[in-house]
């Protein structure tokens, strides 16, 4: 095998092979002895008293191992951010979905019709789904305890908003709302909890975060967390949906508790629309203040974000929709005023751009007003105000790398923008939007990461990393990194599962940071397991260690390189010649990005930050509504690039996400209940529906990032919406501002726009 100089190569992702043949065991595949099966009953009432709860008939079915409710879970309040939720729903639920009762038994289909025969008694309530409604005085309130449905409020005032609006041309005002939808992973939420005979729960489930998914059971469970192993299996998507926030899975533990045997619980698609953690809903009310010439002077948003029920990641999701898209110009004047607001409605939670693309929807769709009315060009109104390396935003984010200017330029030029604005053709149009986006996300004193690096007696370099790979193939990076620090082939470098028990701590896959914090933990790691080996061969080979070099997997001596040894000869030496030990390499990294000041909200968050521009060309067929994506091209600046393979699937995945946001993607709900649970009423873009995806790589190395990378996945799905409005409207002349941009919308739209 070719050995590879692993960084910027097209490494093919080290578990492809057993997941496109079948071999690779998800959670819903694995079977333990003894292993039950566990289902929930869940509320059909979106708001209700429980009066009674019978179970005695679902216990006698044969078969059926344990029955618990609210009086046999703890009954503490838990929650990422928020502690708002219970296991079950005591004296009282909250929306269409929520846990009522759960049942272990021998097969899936015994514990199904064990449900069927638990008898709850309820009292409906006056119920609010719109957060609009539910902030009035006098509307249903959902949690008691509160004296309203406000879980969060964020208010910041930046520089002088209102010497900025009295110093504008114009100042223009809009109204935005995006939709509620799934993150649509293919792997429903799956888990295996099996307790020891001490009591200790080991669990295997597809998290994208180990260490905190067991802390957050802990809460749940009212346990200490050494009382738990979480173990990830291999995980079918997650994109923010795989985090720890809902019940299914603390309920499965519950389960086994309960039974002393293992159990598994696997949602069924219906389960994953009516109580896992959608996209947060938005409506933003935008005002912007500009200068003739296009120069941005004032920003003033009202933002209403829908928690659903309960708060799960709605907290910071809210914000992050409030303040990121802030940092993409040179905004110096800013108030901000957004409110997360329960309602009687399935939980809302993370998912893949976490709020950034409500508010980048808003703030790119502005943009293009602006250039309309005031008959500039977007891209010229974009690069006038665009961020550069060197700024310090608003919010105190220090921008170390910067080719946004660059992504614009590149992208609308890919689509020959200029050309086509200038010989318009009939119902076609092309839009352009931008994006920024962390490398990262500080919460607390930690947001770096702690890799070791040990090498087997056959000179083989182990990973052994809690990071984990949730399918968008850091492992495959991890390796690259490691075998161009080490000087080995990238062959030769294995990576461990996810283990609460064998793995260093660390924060797992979520804003966008493994690239720039696992990849610089191992980087770290890696240099210390190759002055260990030097150490070692230096001896060896009577020479100092600075004398010595690797490549290949072959140790050296620096201008005389038939003076030599290899990597495993090496470590076998270290092992039973010098009696040194094992080689292990420790990496620990942590950024000097900050903790945002609670109350000011100023902060420089990551110790990074990735931008994007996406420009599409669309076809708006006026008869039907239809619009048809004929060119869509994505320019990134992600630093210098691990795995140019890795990288194009990331973009092209992110991208046809983009796509369904816009023209599809609706969770429909009426009086609480989800009209279209599953992927035949829930329509997701397939192949038909998309374009060739164009990439375009801007590769400045970054200088915070290992070899010059940072973060890429979730930049890749935030410009999509704002870009096809805008080139809708381009086509049409009719702006859309409601998500999605379906073909009724679309009608209905140059309906009411012939009318004016």
């Amino acid at each position: 095998m070719k050995a590879f100089s692993a960084v910027g190569e097209r490494v093919p992702v080290i578990d492809g092979k057993e997941k496109a043949t079948g071999e690779a065991k998800y959670a819903s595949d694995l079977k333990l002895p003894h292993m039950l099966y566990g289902k929930i009953l869940r509320s059909p009432h979106a708001h209700a008293k429980i009066l009674n709860i019978d179970v005695h008939r679902a216990k006698k079915l044969p078969g059926v191992k344990a029955v618990i409710t609210a009086n046999e879970a703890p009954k503490t309040k838990w929650g990422a951010f928020i502690q708002d939720q219970t296991l079950f729903g005591i004296d009282k639920v909250r929306y269409i979905g929520e846990e009522v009762a759960a049942v272990a038994a021998a097969d899936a289909y015994i514990a199904e019709e064990a449900l069927g025969l638990i008898q709850v008694d309820y009292e409906p309530l006056p119920a609010v789904f719109d957060p609009e409604e539910a902030v009035l005085h006098g509307a249903p309130l959902i949690h008691e305890a509160a004296r309203d449905n406000i879980a969060l409020r964020l208010e910041f005032n930046r520089g002088d908003v209102v010497k900025g609006f009295n110093e504008s041309d114009h100042v223009f005002e809009e109204r935005f709302m995006t939709s509620l939808v799934h993150q649509g992973y293919t792997e429903p939420t799956a888990s295996v909890a099996s307790v020891d005979v001490n009591g200790r729960i080991t669990l295997w489930a597809p998290f994208q975060y180990i260490f905190t998914a067991q802390r957050r059971l802990a809460q749940a469970l009212n346990l200490p967390s050494s009382k738990i192993r979480v173990i990830q299996t291999k995980v079918g998507g997650g994109f923010g949906g795989k985090t720890a926030d809902e019940n299914s899975i603390p309920i499965c533990c519950l389960l086994s508790q309960a039974t002393g045997k293992p159990v598994k619980m696997v949602l069924t698609r219906e389960e994953e629309f009516v109580a896992g953690r959608p996209r947060v809903p938005a409506v933003i009310y935008l005002k912007m203040g500009v200068k003739k010439d296009g120069t941005f002077m004032a920003k003033e948003v009202k933002l209403f974000a829908d928690n659903g029920a309960y708060s799960g990641k709605g907290p910071s999701t809210m914000k992050t929709a409030a303040m990121r898209p802030d940092s993409l110009y040179r905004l110096k004047n800013i108030k901000t005023e957004a409110l997360l607001v329960y309602t009687n409605k399935v939980p809302t939670g993370a998912y893949r751009g976490f709020g950034n693309p409500q508010g980048t929807f808003a703030l790119e769709s502005m943009v293009d007003i602006i250039a309309d009315r005031l008959h500039l060009d977007p891209c010229d109104v974009r690069l006038k105000n665009a961020v550069q390396t060197g700024d310090t935003t608003a919010h105190r984010w220090h921008i170390r790398s910067c080719e946004y200017s660059q992504c614009i330029k590149e992208a609308s030029a890919a689509v020959r923008w200029r050309e086509r604005k200038e010989n318009k053709q009939k119902g076609i149009g092309v839009g352009i939007a931008g994006c920024i986006h962390a490398c990262g996300n500080r919460h607390f004193g930690m947001d770096g990461s702690n890799i070791f690096i040990r090498f087997t007696e056959d000179g083989k370099a182990r990973i052994i990393s809690g990071e984990g790979d949730i399918g968008q193939g850091i492992n495959t990076v991890l390796t690259q990194i490691a075998a161009e620090e080490l000087g080995i082939p990238v062959q030769d470098v294995e990576i461990s599962t996810a283990d609460t028990d064998l793995t260093p701590f660390c924060l797992g896959a979520f804003a966008s940071r493994l690239t720039t914090m696992a990849g610089n933990a191992v980087k770290l790691a890696a240099a210390d397991a190759k002055q260990q080996l030097f150490d070692i061969a230096s001896r060896l080979l009577e020479v100092h260690p600075e004398d010595l070099l690797c490549k290949e997997g072959i140790i050296s001596v620096k201008g005389s390189p038939t003076r030599s040894l290899t990597v495993g000869a090496v470590v076998q030496a270290g092992l039973f010649k010098l009696a040194k030990g094992d080689i292990l390499g420790k990496g620990f990294f942590n950024p000097d990005s900050e903790v945002a000041d609670p109350e000011s909200h100023y902060g420089n968050i990551s110790p990074t930050y990735q931008f994007s521009a996406h420009a599409v060309v669309v076809r708006v067929h006026e008869e039907t509504g239809k619009v048809e994506i004929l060119d869509y091209v994505a320019a990134h600046d992600s630093g210098r690039i691990m795995n140019p393979t890795i990288a194009e699937g990331q973009i092209q995945g992110g991208v046809a996400q983009g796509i369904g946001y816009a023209l599809l993607e609706d969770m429909q709900i009426r009086m609480g209940k989800v009209l279209n649970p599953n992927f035949t009423d829930f329509k997701v873009p397939l192949a038909p529906d998309l374009p060739p995806i164009r990439t375009i790589m801007i590769e400045a190395e970054d200088p915070q990032g290992p070899f010059g990378a940072k973060g890429l996945g979730e930049s890749t799905i935030v410009p999509a919406a704002p870009a096809i409005a805008n080139a809708i409207f381009d086509a049409i002349g009719v702006r859309m501002k409601n998500l999605p941009f379906t073909a009724e919308k679309i009608l209905q739209a140059i309906k009411m726009d012939s009318k004016h």
